[in-house]
């Protein structure tokens, strides 16, 4: 059965067998677990325009990235700006941080290297996000009030452009910890939770009902969506 491991960023994650699965991708920062445990190069990555906005924890995954790679970057850009005015002015030219060319630019100082670099906008992640989960009206409602994160948006990716016949997701709390270091946002917070762990387990718990192919080998993700467990 060819099988994708889609791998997030969880301390010590719970791992397939390595005749389990036939490819890796990665989001944000995980391909430093991938490296850790011995894995092939990612066949894609999914990376946050955040990381390069000038946050601490976007700091921290880039130093996690340095000399890494990974076959295709996708580049997972930031919601249109949507404010008028002089604050929309002011988010734009925030953004400049947050574009292709200057994540291009920063990935390449680390290094990090990529055969291909897919400049996708905002767009078509919602839309495959959309289109995967029929335009459910719950789902739709939901992804006004926050978007998936980036770990959901690599398990769309694999589901609508590389068509594999099982995926397996690992390394997966619906935390904001990282397997490289303390994330500054939980301090900053004062919490452990992810902002987007009610869109994302929504999603994941609709495409399991549909296409009855994805597995999670860690008991959290099993517990909160019902997807079943990889053993």
């Amino acid at each position: 059965m060819n099988t994708l491991l889609i791998l997030g960023s969880k301390p010590d994650p719970s791992l397939p067998t390595a005749d389990a699965y036939d490819a890796v991708a990665c989001a944000n920062a995980s391909g430093y677990s991938a490296a850790r445990h011995g894995m092939p190069v990612p066949t894609f990555t999914v990376m946050s325009a955040i990381l390069t906005s000038g946050i601490e924890s976007g700091k921290q995954s880039l130093n996690a990235l340095s000399g890494l790679k990974t076959d295709t970057l996708y580049f997972f850009p930031r919601p249109p700006v949507r404010k008028k005015g002089i604050k929309g002015i002011i988010q734009h030219t925030k953004r400049l941080k947050t574009g292709p060319l200057y994540f291009r630019f920063i990935l390449r100082s680390l290094p990090f290297h990529y055969q291909s670099f897919a400049n996708m906008p905002w767009s078509f992640y919602h839309d495959t996000i959309a289109s995967l989960c029929d335009h459910d009206d719950q789902i739709m409602d939901r992804l006004k009030l926050k978007q998936p994160s980036s770990g959901i948006i690599t398990l769309a990716v694999g589901l609508a452009r590389y068509h594999f016949d099982r995926y397996i997701m690992s390394g997966f709390s619906f935390e904001l910890t990282h397997a490289y270091a303390h994330n500054p946002e939980i301090t900053e917070r004062g919490s452990l939770g992810s902002k987007h762990t009610d869109t994302d387990i929504m999603i994941i718990r609709y495409l399991h009902e549909k296409y009855r192919n994805i597995y999670t080998t860690e008991s959290v993700v099993h517990q909160r969506t019902g997807i079943p467990l990889l053993v």
